[in-house]
């Protein structure tokens, strides 16, 4: 199924149409010894037109090419947007690489009358832990006797966005990582710290484009992480890489009003519901029900999505924990400092 923020997985494809962002994510989160020979100056994507409509439609692929040393590598790149792992995603790149390949042969794209090197490359940004097979020999069940070697083989490379190890907010050095780290960015001063930095690296003429798709897709960003604000006015800051204090004192306003919005709706959506039992225990109910939703708005603005647990506890809280959850979210750095170490377990 397909992601429900079509215009985020709109900045991510053209994010990713620029060079030096696929550059970037190939020396951080690939790596390897080849990566010495590799003249990123010849870095250039393919159009994938080898590809039949009805199954470009099932995913967003990026072929790119580069040369290494005497040959060409070839970069398929996959962006995944759902909200869960694909058990299948090693079956699909199986398909998708075969596709690529014949291509090649067709093209004549051979290196001494063979295929060239494909690094299949899956870029997720779910919030579920991806568990899934990233060898499609994993797919199939066991072999009979004597069969074993039959069994298909093809490896991708995954890209846990989530997950990834990164380094300090100020240290930004790469454009893909400056990418995640705003993904990750809990607060105003987060956000703009990493703004600051990645306008630092992208200076110079032949980084305008790059650094005007950032822009845009900046903008996307910060109206998903504050739905509720009334951010029109994002439009009329000229420069959002800039990471000025002006900048970060205006984005803290909008994700305060986002939070108070959130806070009055599901104050009110709470007390309504409770008049319309037409009895004090479904006020109280109704009351309790709001401040639940608004601090859970609250922990999704804070820390992103939130694991199963987090809504049972809320569910489950008094009206005095909720306040108290509420008035220490902001100095709290992580969930189970605010709901205490020992919070998940207690639930599972």
């Amino acid at each position: 199924m397909p992601h429900p923020n079509q215009a985020h997985d709109t900045g991510y494809k053209l994010l990713f149409s620029h060079p030096e962002m696929v550059r970037d994510l190939l020396t951080g989160y690939l790596g390897g010894e080849w990566l010495q020979q590799a003249d990123f100056n010849t870095l250039e994507r393919v159009n994938a037109s080898y590809v039949s409509e009805n199954e470009r439609q099932r995913h967003d692929d990026m072929v790119w090419r580069l040369r290494v040393g005497q040959q060409w590598v070839w970069v398929y790149l996959l962006l995944e947007f759902q909200s869960e792992p694909d058990p299948w995603m090693a079956l699909r790149m199986m398909v998708y690489v075969g596709l690529l390949s014949q291509h090649l042969v067709k093209e004549g794209e051979l290196q001494d009358g063979q295929l060239p090197t494909i690094v299949p490359i899956v870029l997720y940004n779910g919030a579920a832990p991806w568990k899934s097979a990233t060898d499609v020999a994993d797919n199939y069940g066991p072999s009979l006797p004597g069969l074993e070697p039959y069994r298909p083989r093809l490896l991708y490379h995954l890209v846990d966005e989530a997950r990834l190890k990164l380094h300090p907010l100020a240290d930004v050095r790469n454009l893909a990582e400056a990418l995640f780290k705003l993904e990750r960015s809990r607060t105003p001063a987060d956000i703009a710290q990493v703004l600051g930095a990645l306008g630092q690296l992208l200076q110079g003429e032949a980084m305008q484009p790059l650094r005007r798709t950032i822009s845009v897709w900046v903008r996307m960003l910060l109206r998903r992480k504050a739905p509720r604000a009334n951010i029109d006015e994002i439009d009329t800051i000229h420069d959002l890489l800039e990471g000025s204090a002006m900048l970060e004192q205006t984005i803290e306003r909008w994700f305060d009003e986002a939070t108070m919005k959130g806070l009055k709706q599901g104050l009110q959506q709470g007390l309504e519901q409770g008049l319309e039992q037409g009895v004090q225990q479904g006020v109280q109910q109704g009351v309790h029900q709001g401040y639940a939703k608004a601090l859970s708005l609250q922990l999704r603005l804070r820390f992103g999505a939130v694991p199963q647990w987090v809504d049972t506890r809320l569910a489950q809280a008094s009206e005095e924990q909720l306040m108290d959850w509420m008035a220490r979210i902001l100095s709290a750095s992580s969930l189970s400092e605010l709901f205490g170490e020992a919070g998940q377990g207690d639930l599972t």
